[in-house]
């Protein structure tokens, strides 16, 4: 085991027993400098119960957490899952995940898999009352649940396409432009087949009519079909390059190196900000959906802190959380809890700031959307092409 691990296994057990109040992880969690030792006391006072969240770094609120905490009761430590689902399942299957953690933030997809193994366990939902308040539509995203039994609480939800440059190309509507060979080397796509694949999935199916079922979840030959596409145009020098992570896909839009490229919305925000004019694309061929979902990991209930976890879900549904995410980050929790809580706290969020962003997400899956799926059921052949790819 190591060190770290060590380090993380000591403070759930001290979670566990409630002796004291844990001091939360320092990155991205709640530090106890002199300014929270108030706070803190306030809270091993009331018993405040801990859980150890591990989640994308999308989902972290860095020291608004101790908000949340006083709203719901329960403190999260929130620690960095690296948001790579490969490893993440492997650390849950064979590793000491289930150990240290409590309840899990992914990209949606893996549900199923994980519920088969046994690494996470169902929700109770009269546990979590504001989920009543989700969005239809986000409950009906297809891998949330296996046998009827709810694994995944749609926590962020949110719809991809292409930023571009209005000023070098007019309206871009179509993935096509992507692959339009007048863009040779002014274009970009995401080092990640769970998001470039699905694209240019969409692209084939819907504007060149080819035998494509559900880009989301692609059969073998379908991604053949695909890969072979994309392999062809990195061979002609279509693409500036593949780009990976967030600090990269914004230097390429701020150092002018491409005039459009398939990624996530808020670069355009980053984009703006820096000066520049960059818009988000609505492609005839629709959105590519995601969400992060929480899950319940086995562990929880192992260590009888499954209250807990859902008492801590549903404050994540309560409307703060999404009124401060969204905030941030321009990401939407799907509940209406989020207007309620602005409108009842004016002078911390701007009403119609939050109306704004849950109309914005709201019209891209009023359209055409495919579900972004991280763990399709030919996944490993979608590495085995992805690594052709790299080297081709």
């Amino acid at each position: 085991m190591k060190q770290d691990d060590r380090q993380i296994l000591s403070r759930r057990h001290s979670n566990v027993q409630r002796r004291d109040f844990v001091k939360l992880m320092g990155a991205g969690g709640l530090a106890l400098s002199a300014a929270s030792l108030g706070f803190a006391s306030r809270l091993a006072a009331q018993e405040t119960k801990t859980v150890a969240f591990w989640a994308t770094a999308t989902l972290d609120i860095g020291d608004k957490w101790q908000e949340l905490a006083a709203q719901s009761g329960v403190a999260p430590e929130f620690t960095d899952n690296g948001n790579d689902l490969g490893p993440v399942i492997a650390r849950l299957a064979a590793g000491n995940a289930n150990d240290l953690f409590d309840v899990g933030g992914f990209q949606g997809g893996a549900e199923k898999e994980l519920a088969r193994q046994g690494a996470i366990i169902p929700w109770d939902l009269p546990k979590i009352p504001n989920y009543e308040s989700v969005w239809t539509w986000a409950k009906d995203i297809p891998y949330l649940k296996l046998e009827g039994k709810q694994y995944g609480i749609p926590t962020v939800v949110n719809a991809d396409s292409i930023i571009y440059r209005p000023d070098k190309l007019g309206k871009v509507d179509s993935y096509g432009a992507i692959f339009d060979p007048k863009l040779k080397g002014r274009v970009a796509m995401e080092d990640a087949w769970i998001n470039s694949a699905i694209f240019t999935a969409m692209y084939l199916k819907e504007s060149e009519n080819k035998p494509i079922a559900d880009p989301g979840n692609l059969s073998e030959s379908e991604l053949g079909l695909v890969m072979e596409f994309l392999i062809k145009h990195k061979k002609d020098g279509q693409f500036r390059t593949f780009w990976n992570g967030w600090e990269q896909g914004v230097q390429l839009v701020a150092d002018q190196e491409v005039d459009a490229m398939t990624g996530w919305e808020p670069i355009v925000y980053e984009g703006r900000k820096r000066g520049l004019q960059v818009e988000y694309a609505a492609p005839v061929e629709g959105y590519e959906g995601w969400g992060n979902n929480t899950v319940l990991l086995k562990g929880a209930g192992d260590r009888g802190v499954s209250d807990a976890a859902h008492a801590f879900v549903n404050g994540l549904l309560g409307g703060f959380y999404g009124c401060e995410l969204g905030q941030a980050r321009g990401y939407l929790v799907p509940t209406d809890n989020n207007s309620a809580y602005a409108k009842a706290h004016p002078d911390q969020y701007k009403l119609e700031e939050i109306e704004r962003l849950a109309n914005h997400v709201k019209a891209k899956f009023a359209g055409k959307v495919y579900w972004q799926n991280a763990r399709p059921d030919n996944f490993q052949l979608y590495e085995e092409w992805w690594q052709k790819l790299r080297n081709a």
